[in-house]
């Protein structure tokens, strides 16, 4: 079976699918911001999640992520394309920009990042943290579709849901970050301990409050901006999708394979059962 395509994002990639049916999804780890989306981009089905739920009703330090990437691990997929609004802390990047970042720093406090834990510990790689396959399609496929596209960059993560501090902006653009968002990092996390393919386009929807040229963020901005973007995205995803592999050769397909710590015999029955999508293939 072809592994299914998953598309994270806001409720306006609806449009995308050729006939969806919605299917509510339940996990160990709860249920996922809403009903998943299923229905086919040339011919590939593909299973689109609405990150803040309908109505973007959800925080992003709420957002339910370990359901969200189980859910679709679930329905088969193999492949994750997020996207989502960020801002933008270089003046290169400017506002309707899309940057396709291949590094995250952490500065969350309070989000769980991980599907281990209970009695079971894991460790895997995660220097390079998003798919060297599929990232390189999403650049060329938006290009191909005339964005402005930066390869590559540091998407940093913060908590929120407040923007940044001048201090703040002031220190992130001191450690080079070309970028910063609220939700990328956990999802990314997850999908490798997942073992699903994950690549971001982050649209560039302000440059925070560091650029004197420019007047403070405001929520107006972030919208007006993230409603135009949304357009160019769709047209990435329908060109990307047809470019995606029917099957698999990058190293995240076997992710986990020696990630586990715990002896298979001194983790809990339940934590196993919990876990069995993640790690079944490698422990019985």
């Amino acid at each position: 079976m072809v592994g299914r395509i998953g598309v994270i994002g806001g409720s306006g990639f609806y449009e995308l699918l050729e006939n969806p049916q919605e299917e509510k999804v339940t996990t160990p780890f709860g249920d996922p911001s809403d009903a998943i989306a299923i229905g086919k981009i040339a011919a590939r089905e593909v299973c689109f999640l609405p990150r803040h739920g309908k109505g973007h009703r959800i925080m992003p330090t709420d957002l339910p992520f370990q359901a969200n990437i189980l859910a679709l691990k679930q329905l088969g997929v193999e492949w994750i394309i997020s996207a989502s609004a960020v801002g933008s802390m270089k003046e290169e990047i400017r506002p309707g920009d899309i940057v396709i970042p291949d590094q995250f720093i952490d500065r969350t406090r309070q989000r769980r990042s991980t599907f281990f834990g209970a009695g079971c510990v894991a460790h895997i790689a995660f220097a390079d943290p998003v798919c060297p396959d599929l990232s390189p399609l999403l650049v060329q496929a938006g290009r191909d579709a005339g964005a402005t596209i930066h390869e590559g960059g540091t998407y940093l993560c913060m908590e929120g849901p407040q923007f940044s501090t001048r201090a703040e902006a002031r220190l992130y653009r001191s450690w080079g970050v070309d970028v910063i968002g609220m939700t990328n990092l956990q999802e990314a996390k997850l999908a490798r301990e997942a073992e699903i393919c994950y690549a971001t386009m982050a649209l560039a929807t302000d440059y925070d409050c560091w650029y004197e040229g420019e007047e403070d963020v405001t929520i107006a901005q972030v919208i007006e901006t993230m409603n135009r973007n949304v357009d160019m995205a769709k047209k990435i995803i329908e060109m990307a999708v047809p470019r995606i592999p029917e099957s698999r050769d990058c190293g995240c397909k076997d992710a986990m394979q020696y990630g586990v710590m715990t002896a298979p015999e001194a983790i809990p029955a339940a934590t196993k059962a919990k876990l069995k999508d993640i790690i079944g293939k490698y422990i019985s």
